[in-house]
C-alpha cells in the first residue's frame, strides 16, 4: 500500500503546485529555488523576521535550513514554526552543521518549543548528533560509516515523534515503525555544493502537496533526487561537476511517476 502511494506523489505535486516557504542558507538558496521550480513547486524565500509569521500562513510547507544561520534567520524560523504549528503546515528541518557546532542543537531545541517539526532531514552525522550518539564529521560533512544508522534514526523518530530522513550512500527514511532504505543515487551528488539542501527543499515540495502521507512524500523526494542524479551522471559530460549540476536540474524536471516506479531501488526493513 505505502509503496503504491510513493509513486503517486509526484503527479500530485505537479497538479497542486505547492507553495514552499524556504528559509535556507545563502550558499545554496538559488539552487533550492530552482530545484523546487523544476519539480513543479513554487518557492518563496521569505526570511524577514517581520514577515515570516504571516507569510508562512500562506504556504503549504516550510523548509528550514540552518547552514548559514543569522540572527535574522533565527527569529524568522521561530515565527515560521509558530505559524506552521497553528495551521498544521508541515515543517522540514535541515540541521546543517549541528554535529560540528553544538550551539545549533540548542537553537533546534528552542525551535521545537515554538512548534512541531514534522521531518528532520540531514546526513547521518547530523542525525546522530541530534540523537546524542557519537559520530564523525568534517565541517558540515558526515564521515560516519552508518553501521547503526537505522537504529539511531528509528529511535530519534520515536523520541521526537517525527519522520527522520538520513541521506547517504544508502538513504534511511523512517517514522520509527516503517523504515525505507533508498539505494538510488550517484557519487557525483557529493561533488556539487548544495545537493543536500536541494534534497531538503524537494522534500518540502512533496510534503506540501501530500500532507496526508508525509512518509510517502519523503521517500518520493529521496527517490527523485537519487534517480535524477543517476540520470545526470550518464550524460556526455555528467562526470564533470559543473555540467552535472545543470543536468541534475534538467533531470528533476523530466521526472514522472512512471520513471520513479521503474527506476526505484527501495527496501523496507
Amino acid at each position: 500500500m505505502l509503496e503504491n502511494q510513493i509513486y503517486e506523489q509526484l503527479s500530485n505535486l505537479k497538479s497542486k503546485t505547492p507553495l514552499v516557504e524556504a528559509i535556507t542558507n545563502y550558499v545554496t538558496i538559488n539552487d533550492c529555488a530552482n530545484i523546487l521550480l523544476s519539480i513543479g513547486a513554487s518557492p518563496a524565500m521569505c526570511e524577514s523576521a517581520d514577515e515570516a509569521y504571516d507569510f508562512t500562513k500562506l504556504a503549504n510547507a516550510v523548509y528550514l535550513n540552518i547552514g548559514t544561520l543569522t540572527k535574522e534567520q533565527e527569529l524568522a524560523m521561530l515565527q515560521a514554526v509558530k505559524a506552521a504549528d497553528e495551521l498544521n503546515i508541515p515543517v522540514i528541518l535541515d540541521p546543517v552543521g549541528c554535529a560540528a557546532i553544538p550551539r545549533r542543537i540548542g537553537f533546534i531545541d528552542k525551535l521545537r518549543s515554538f512548534g512541531k517539526v514534522d521531518i528532520i532531514k540531514g546526513n547521518l552525522g547530523e542525525i546522530k548528533s541530534l540523537a546524542g550518539v557519537e559520530t564523525k564529521v568534517r565541517g558540515v560533512d558526515s564521515l560516519d560509516m552508518g553501521e547503526d544508522g537505522v537504529e539511531v534514526c528509528k529511535q530519534l523518530a520515536k523520541d521526537w515523534k517525527c519522520i527522520v530522513a538520513a541521506s547517504g550512500k544508502i538513504d534511511i527514511i523512517t517514522d520509527g515503525e516503517t523504515t525505507a532504505l533508498v539505494y538510488n543515487g550517484d557519487d557525483m551528488l557529493t561533488k556539487v555544493t548544495g545537493t543536500g539542501c536541494m534534497l531538503g527543499a524537494l522534500t518540502a515540495g512533496f510534503c506540501g502537496a501530500n500532507t496526508d502521507n508525509l512518509l510517502a512524500s519523503c521517500i518520493a523526494s529521496f527517490l527523485s533526487m537519487g534517480i535524477a542524479g543517476e540520470h545526470a551522471a550518464q550524460h556526455n559530460r555528467g562526470c564533470y561537476p559543473g555540467s552535472f549540476r545543470v543536468f541534475l536540474i534538467d533531470e528533476i524536471y523530466k521526472l514522472n511517476d512512471t520513471i520513479l516506479r521503474d527506476k526505484s531501488k527501495i527496501e523496507f526493513v
